[in-house]
């Protein structure tokens, strides 16, 4: 059984190269969206992200990825979206067409994978339970408004991380 993703990094001519490697689930994507925000204020508007080698995607995961992908698509972007899958596996690519987020991104298939001098993703620091699950209920809530059929697959794990993330935040307080 594949563990949580391996996630690196490459920067090269104003393109940020990102490869998955394993399963890409809720517990990284909240560097992974730091790091993207980070960048993006950098004025770094191209991402590249290399799936040969990542199983597959939570909906936390491609719910942030898809909060990234609406909140970029205000035309900044010289070529398209600002996102681009490259060789998505099928499942990956059955579960972006199922939950209505594959136009948020360029999809590209290609026989080599890319081939750059990939550094170890840095883990943010400080990062609470809250931190978490008030990631996860946003990226659940994305996935509820950009269509609403996924309303009656997520409404309950959305209600669960909302009343979650108020309890954390109750015993935060103390």
């Amino acid at each position: 059984m594949s563990q949580t993703a391996n996630l690196k990094v490459a920067v090269f001519d104003q393109v940020v190269c990102i490869k998955i490697c394993g399963k890409a689930d809720f517990t990284s994507s909240l560097d992974l969206k730091k790091l993207i925000n980070e960048l993006w204020l950098r004025q770094y508007h191209r991402f590249v992200f290399e799936l040969c080698d990542c199983v597959t995607m939570d909906s936390t995961f491609l719910g942030m990825l898809s909060g990234i992908g609406l909140k970029f698509s205000d035309g900044n972007a010289p070529n398209g979206s600002p996102l681009e899958l490259f060789n998505p596996n099928p499942r990956i690519a059955e579960v972006l067409d199922n939950l209505g987020v594959a136009h948020l991104f360029k999809i590209t298939r290609c026989t080599d994978p890319l081939a750059y001098n990939f550094e170890p993703l840095p883990k943010a620091p400080d990062v609470t339970r809250a931190d978490i699950t008030r990631n996860c209920l946003e990226a659940h809530k994305t996935l509820m408004e950009i269509k609403p059929d996924n309303i009656n697959k997520f409404k309950d794990v959305a209600q669960f991380l909302a009343e979650d993330l108020k309890r954390l935040e109750m015993s935060e307080k103390k």
